[in-house]
């Protein structure tokens, strides 16, 4: 049974994002859609694997900015609605967002930002609760999967009663951390509703959204004082003159730190839940019954500040100290914080934290590469393979987000520019303007839907040279092989209308536009000298869409479908230490021996044939003739 069907009273163990969306069902969510992104994709993924269920619609849409402008107009029609995303995903949708705050929702409406301190698999560690000061939107924060799934529905009721959009803030270590939640009754869903015409309040002309602003501020005091009763704000009282305010995962560690330190009970602390806009009341009377306080929060000093403007504001004469005392980069942990509280409660820090432990060997250091067989890696040897037999030295690669951001690495380094989403061909056509050097954009398929058409039709109608390569493996691949447009499949699994990107393009105007196979190595090749000689002599974009399935899908369809692996080996006879295959290919299923001659693991090889066919030697042969079955697996049409 998926975790999110077990009955109420159940306690269940969930991970942090799985709590989210069983705090959103027991809401009465009607509508969902979100882009995937690290750490916020199992969130919709959880809900969609339950949506037929339920009776909610769920979608992944091609961006966080359409992902946001749908759940918004479900909201709009009465039906309680979620989006979710990455912390760089709200950049996306930030237009959006903003204006929401002026129109306003009807039905419960929930913005859920997963942020990645310490940048696990981002390429920022911005804090999302600065939109939440910018646009006027309250943010709601929680410190473990059981909060979480209540404060959701505490913060769907909240959007509820004040028809406003709510952001609610987690972090990885919330989402992806695991603990018992026990389930709660499921309402009936409400999935249907009706739009209700009034201009002035939902078309934000100049007009209309001079009288809007006046209602949102009017509209924003209200919240905060709202915020001073929320139920998951707690003030532990333990007659102490010293303070410690917290708000999300600083919580959980602040309470580990202090029995760690012997201090438990020996410090007041004040829980907040509702980071923005900060509790003032509450705040106020805490700081009014001590000398000196703690504020420890994640990244940005935001609840800091709004501490300390309050205290200056109302003559409170205590000391406050934050990131003084806690550290500015990267996510919390008790190791971290354990310092700066036992700095400000004046007591030593344990000697185990003082000198930790140190293995006395040194692990190896394990950098992140493409899987074995992932058509990327075929790509990025034919496009430079292609690039040199074309007589091409000087190649700028502005690259994109996805898996094939590895290509920064050795041996490919064809990602010299990689910004945000869609920034690869955006980048690209300045390049192509202002530089004498050959400009490459490389995307990935989702990444192209997501953020790159515009960008492509900006270089058609500005004629600017580049080739264009679009990596195509048929799904959203880093985030845990989500479907998209070009997928064939919805969010539930449903078949629906493919949208090709080689359709997309010569429909936007690209006069070259070919799809290769990277499998097939000798007539990649040879079709990406075509573009690129295209692009030399047109100075004109030329499109070429490389297209096969990602590996890892692959072969887990191949096992569910008792389809055999073939596996390549070398033949060490007729093998002369070239290291091409294990140089330039650099595939992690071949090694070099000893003597320079290549290896290759039976384990880790997917038989993509790659290193067979660059072999000069023909050292490289199958194990077993590929069956038609495989061929099938693999085929992508």
């Amino acid at each position: 049974m998926h975790p999110l069907l077990y009955p109420p009273g159940s306690v269940v163990l969930l991970l942090g994002n799985e709590a989210i969306a069983r705090g959103a069902i027991e809401a009465g969510l009607g509508f969902a859609a979100a882009y995937p992104g690290t750490p916020s994709t199992e969130i919709v993924e959880s809900l969609a694997d339950v949506a037929e269920h339920y009776g909610f619609h769920v979608e992944w849409s091609v961006n966080e900015k359409v992902a946001f402008e749908s759940a918004y107009a479900a909201s709009l029609c009465g039906v309680r609605s979620l989006t979710a995303m990455k912390h760089v995903g709200l950049n996306v949708a930030a237009d959006a967002l903003m204006s929401s705050a002026y129109t306003g929702v009807e039905a419960g409406f929930l913005i859920v930002s997963a942020e990645d301190p310490d940048m696990w698999s981002s390429q920022n560690e911005q804090d999302n609760r600065y939109y939440g000061l910018h646009a006027y939107i309250p943010v709601f924060e929680a410190y473990s999967p059981w909060e979480a799934k209540e404060l959701v529905k505490y913060a769907f009721n909240f959007s509820e009663k004040f028809k406003h959009p709510v952001i609610f803030r987690s972090t990885t270590r919330v989402s992806h951390s695991s603990g018992p939640v026990k389930f709660d009754a499921v309402p009936s869903v409400k999935s249907s509703g009706r739009f209700v015409k009034d201009p002035d309040r939902f078309t934000l002309v100049p007009a209309h959204a001079r009288k809007l602003r006046v209602k949102l501020i009017e509209k924003w005091r209200s919240i905060c004082e709202e915020v001073n009763y929320s139920p998951f704000n707690k003030y532990i009282d333990n007659g102490s003159r010293k303070l410690i305010i917290c708000c999300g995962t600083g919580y959980g560690y602040l309470m580990d730190c202090l029995k760690i330190l012997g201090v438990e009970g020996k410090v007041n602390v004040l829980k907040i839940s509702t980071s923005v806009p900060a509790p003032r009341r509450l705040i106020m009377d805490a700081l009014g019954r001590c000398d000196e306080a703690l504020v420890v929060e994640e990244l940005e000093p935001i609840l800091e500040r709004d501490v300390k403007v309050m205290a200056f504001e109302e003559g409170v004469k205590c000391r406050i100290h934050g990131k003084d005392f806690i550290p500015l980069i990267g996510e919390l942990n008790i190791d971290k914080l354990i310092h700066g509280v036992a700095k400000f409660m004046d007591v030593p820090v344990p000697s185990n934290f003082l000198n930790p432990l140190k293995l006395s060997i040194e692990i190896p250091a394990r950098p992140p590469t493409l899987c074995a067989g992932c058509p990327h890696r075929a790509s990025f040897l034919e496009l430079k393979w292609a690039l040199a037999k074309s007589g091409v030295r000087d190649v700028v690669y502005a690259g994109d987000i996805g898996c094939y951001s590895l290509g920064v690495d050795e041996p490919f380094r064809v990602q010299d520019i990689i910004l945000e989403m869609g920034g690869g061909i955006g980048s690209a056509n300045g390049l192509a303007h202002v530089s004498n050097q050959f400009v490459a954009a490389i995307m990935g398929d989702s990444t192209f839907y997501h953020a790159c058409i515009p960008a492509l039709i900006n270089s058609v109608y500005n004629k600017s040279p580049m080739l264009i390569m679009v990596l195509d493996n048929r799904i959203t691949a880093m985030t845990g092989h989500q479907p998209h447009p070009g997928s064939g499949f919805t969010a539930t699994g449903a078949r629906t209308e493919e949208v090709k990107i080689e359709d997309i393009a010569r429909g936007v105007g690209v006069r070259y536009v070919d799809t290769i196979d990277p499998f097939n190595v000798k007539d990649s090749i040879e079709r990406l000298m075509k573009a690129i000689k295209f692009v030399l002599e047109n100075r004109a974009v030329a499109l070429v869409n490389s297209r096969r399935a990602c590996t890892l899908m692959v072969v887990s369809n191949a096992r569910r479908k008792g389809v055999s692996v073939p596996r390549y080996a070398v033949d060490a006879d007729l093998c002369r230490a070239c290291g091409i295959c294990y140089n330039q290919l650099s595939c992690p299923a071949i090694t070099p021996m000893p003597d320079k001659k290549a290896s290759i693991d039976p384990l880790l090889c997917f038989g993509c044939s790659v290193c067979m066919q660059i072999c000069p030697f023909n050292a490289i042969k199958p194990l077993e003739t590929p069956s038609k079955d495989w061929e099938e697996v693999w085929r992508v049409d």
